[in-house]
């Protein structure tokens, strides 16, 4: 909010003209060790679909986790901005797309068959919408067998703090040193006001998008304000602080369910989000009515989901803890179904 109001202080040149816009492209190739071209944009669905658009003709292939942001919450959004690249669902391990798993997608699109379209990119979320995380060696081999095929490689990053401060290495070693052309580097979701970025780490790879953010309707008159809050993110590892608090107030969340019976965590947490599964259905309606806020991920199965953010606090971690057990307390002592 300071970077806000410092920003809006007197005029400046509009469309990214602006002074602050131009330090961005500095700033971020010092933070990933190399030149890198980045494009602030208000949305990370922007982000994902602009960069696709620029990494594969319309009659390409983009490989996904089935659960992937771009495959099941973008309203076809990748496909419109790319005019009709196929994305191919690859069933994946808590959200993570295996080797293995890949390369079962790539074999239903046999090389040289006009009637199939080309594999053309992997794409990997980081943290994956399972509030999992891909570690060094599994982007790496992931990245090295789609570069053996051609392939170039997205990262959805909306959540890309919580990764890297989970597995405490350079944003870098997780991106271009492990083989990632683009990345959908996020904000929002650590505590920007609306801030997203397209980066390429080959700056020829970026040549169309500024063109395809135009047209897309993307490109922001006062983009000051948008990069205003990108600057001030990464400045001191701004980001990283508060993406490492999120993260400790999860695995608090996953120590309170640990302590419980009929309930169980769905995934490892290893950011921000929490999966909880409930034996009793009933007892997520009693929860929500106690006054815990979440997301009813799939009720029909029991499972909601719990996000901690960058300012969760202790003690809203004490109020959930003690509204699950007077939810489960109560559930145990109803009488006996007869």
């Amino acid at each position: 909010m300071a970077a806000l109001a410092r920003a809006n202080d007197g005029p400046a040149w509009a469309y990214g003209r602006d002074e602050i816009t131009r330090r961005l492209d500095a700033l971020y190739s010092e933070l990933f060790e190399r030149e890198v071209r980045i494009f602030p944009l208000a949305t990370g669905t922007a982000a994902n679909a602009l960069i696709l658009s620029c990494l594969t003709p319309p009659w390409g292939a983009v490989f996904c986790e089935q659960m992937s942001h771009i495959n099941a919450d973008e309203c076809g959004a990748p496909e419109f901005y790319t005019n009709g690249a196929k994305l191919f669902a690859v069933p994946g391990q808590h959200g993570r797309v295996t080797v293995e798993g890949l390369e079962a997608a790539l074999a239903t699109l046999p090389r040289g068959d006009v009637h199939h379209v080309l594999p053309k990119v992997l794409s990997l979320t980081q943290a994956t919408e399972c509030g999992t995380v891909y570690s060094l060696d599994e982007v790496g081999a992931l990245c090295d067998r789609a570069c053996g095929e051609g392939l170039s490689v997205h990262m959805d990053g909306a959540r890309f703090a919580n990764a890297v401060a989970h597995l405490g290495c350079s944003p870098a070693d997780v991106t271009w040193r492990a083989g990632v052309d683009a990345l959908s580097f996020g904000a929002t979701k650590n505590g920007a006001m609306a801030a997203e970025a397209a980066i390429f780490f080959d700056p020829a790879k970026a040549e169309e998008f500024e063109a395809r953010r135009m047209r897309g309707g993307h490109l922001f008159s006062k983009m000051r304000y948008l990069s205003a809050q990108l600057e001030a993110y990464v400045t001191d590892n701004l980001w990283l602080r508060l993406a490492s608090h999120a993260n400790r107030q999860a695995q608090g969340l996953a120590s309170i369910i640990d302590e419980v019976s009929g309930v169980t965590l769905l995934h490892p947490v290893e950011s921000d989000e929490v999966f909880v599964r409930f034996e009793d259905h009933d007892a997520i309606t009693r929860l929500r009515d106690s006054g815990v806020s979440f997301v009813p991920w799939d009720i029909g199965s029991g499972i909601i989901r719990l996000v901690a953010s960058f300012q969760t606090t202790d003690d809203e971690l004490r109020q959930f803890r003690a509204a699950l057990h007077s939810v489960l307390q109560a559930e145990s002592e109803l009488p006996p179904q007869v």
